[in-house]
């Protein structure tokens, strides 16, 4: 892919800008795609004059940004590019490549770093495997046992309740029927 500089962008998108044909200026100024006319247009619209500027260092995604802008775009009708635009970033084809490492490889798939694959050899990526599924494996056993806390204090909770509503009862019980026997005590003395 052709690297182009911040005047070419920016003549291209004021030429657009001012009405001329988006076929016509990738003729002249032989572009292959029509298309990166459009997206240097959405750049310039969203980011101003700065996203037209080439980044001379690769930003750096956490797993967590990406996770979050694969479920925008899961959970919104919007496309790459207005979830693009949505968090910040001037490369809508970014959160594509993002969708596919995800449906690919999952979560692992957004922390794969770039260049050469590791050495590991494929008994040490068994057992990587193996201790991932335990993993998992005590999470899903955590969680169980978490519910089971939830459920037990619940109950725990409701047998006090019921206690001292037994406890209440019974004094009150209690207070009727000595209430009766002096009532019943003053009728014969009369």
């Amino acid at each position: 892919m052709a690297k182009y500089n911040f005047e070419f962008k920016f003549r291209i998108v004021q030429k657009y800008l001012d009405g001329e044909g988006l076929l016509y200026l990738a003729n002249k100024y032989e572009l292959k795609d029509k298309k990166q006319i459009l997206r240097w247009v959405n750049i310039y619209k969203e980011f101003g004059e700065e996203g037209l500027f080439r980044k001379r260092q690769n930003q750096k995604y956490s797993v967590q940004f990406k996770l979050d802008a694969i479920e925008l775009y899961q959970t919104s009708e919007m496309s790459y590019r207005d979830v693009a635009n949505a968090i910040g970033i001037n490369n809508p084809p970014l959160i594509a490549s993002w969708m596919r490492k995800f449906r690919e490889d999952g979560v692992e798939g957004l922390s794969k770093t770039k260049g050469r694959p590791s050495n590991m050899s494929k008994k040490k990526k068994a057992v990587k495997k193996v201790a991932i599924c335990e993993i998992a494996g005590e999470r899903d056993r955590i969680k169980d046992l978490e519910k089971q806390v939830r459920s037990l204090q619940i109950e725990n909770a409701f047998l006090k309740e019921l206690r001292k509503l037994r406890k209440l009862e019974a004094q009150q019980r209690q207070k009727n029927q000595s209430h009766e026997s002096s009532t019943a005590s003053e009728d014969h003395s009369n």
